[in-house]
């Protein structure tokens, strides 16, 4: 695996390095050679965030862990990829294209599925057409951190969310 380290707000130490790299490195055994890891570690205040992208063909993984240490969140974080990967192992090996980002081993081995994905409720209700801003209004009222809606400008279903920071985000499908 080959690793692109980078601190924000922060120097990496080669004490930090060679940690990233002892830990991460364990996830070798599932990535064919060549893989790169991105890795970007920032403090802010009291917590320590460290976010990893591995992209592989058609996707990618991705985990973001923060604590009061640094040292924790790199264990965090790839404790998170490797369940991640044992989770949804079926998964990427239906998708053939994404199958020669891992090794055969990885995909061979049987992992039990005890955190299968359950949908457990249903809900459907009638969407109004309503402008984002009025979305982020009954999102509120709701005590919703999003809320999907009908675009009264566009006529296609958007979602509005509460980003940190008290600000409203919104997504909406490319044309």
């Amino acid at each position: 695996m080959e690793f692109t380290i980078v601190g924000k707000n922060m120097e990496v130490t080669p004490a930090l390095d060679a940690a990233v790299r002892e830990k991460l490195g364990r996830l070798d055994r599932f990535f064919s050679s060549g893989t790169t890891v991105h890795v970007t570690m920032s403090v802010e205040k009291d917590r320590h965030r460290i976010e990893v992208t591995i992209p592989v063909k058609d996707g990618v993984i991705r985990s973001e862990q923060s604590s009061n240490d640094m040292y924790v969140s790199i264990d965090l974080v790839e404790e998170v990829i490797e369940r991640q990967l044992k989770k949804y192992k079926n998964k990427i090996a239906d998708r053939n294209a994404s199958r020669e980002s891992f090794r055969k081993e990885y995909l061979e081995r049987d992992y039990l599925d005890d955190e299968g994905i359950k949908i457990v409720r249903k809900k459907q209700f009638d969407m109004k057409p309503m402008y984002p801003e009025d979305a982020c209004v009954q999102m509120e009222l709701l005590g919703h951190s999003f809320y999907m809606f009908c675009n009264a400008e566009t006529e296609e279903i958007n979602v509005v969310y509460k980003r940190k920071g008290g600000t409203y985000g919104l997504i909406e499908p490319e044309n």
